[in-house]
């Protein structure tokens, strides 16, 4: 099966998941990230040494991020700025076009690893690095930090 169609199954399932959450467009956007907090967490513990590698796991993480990355940027819809406690700038809708360019970059590295199949940790944390690089970015400039 290829990286892509792998990918676009994992989307519909988690587009599916999100829909039947909610139709509310906040809620679903963050049933999506709260899939992708999940699958770093997991990449991360691996990475770190606190988990051991498993190529299964780390191959279903990065499929997640993939698939996220081909949803999610729909459920931030005009009119969406505010509301259930969401912490998305108004950047996202103020330069829409970048925001559309930074999940276009991060679909990029997350279909590229999903395609590379690591089989060990070194090749994980290579296919995993670009990830995380997008996730950092993008928060950066489209998510208000924590309180």
């Amino acid at each position: 099966m290829s990286p892509r169609l792998i990918a676009a199954i994992a989307a519909l399932g988690i587009t599916a998941i999100a829909g039947f959450a909610s139709a509310d467009p906040i809620e679903t956007r963050q049933t999506i990230m709260k899939s992708m907090g999940a699958a770093g967490k997991v990449s991360g513990e691996m990475i770190k040494g606190n988990l051991p590698f498993n190529q299964d796991v780390a191959n279903l993480a990065l499929a997640t991020f993939a698939a996220a990355s081909l949803s999610y940027r729909e459920f931030f819809p005009e009119g969406s700025q505010a509301g259930h406690d969401t912490r998305a700038k108004d950047t996202i809708w103020t330069d829409r076009a970048g925001f559309i360019a930074a999940n276009e970059k991060f679909a990029e590295a997350a279909t590229a690893a999903v395609a590379a199949k690591p089989a060990d940790l070194d090749a994980f944390k290579a296919a995993f690095a670009p990830i995380g690089e997008n996730c950092q970015s993008c928060h950066e400039t489209y998510r208000t930090p924590s309180s």
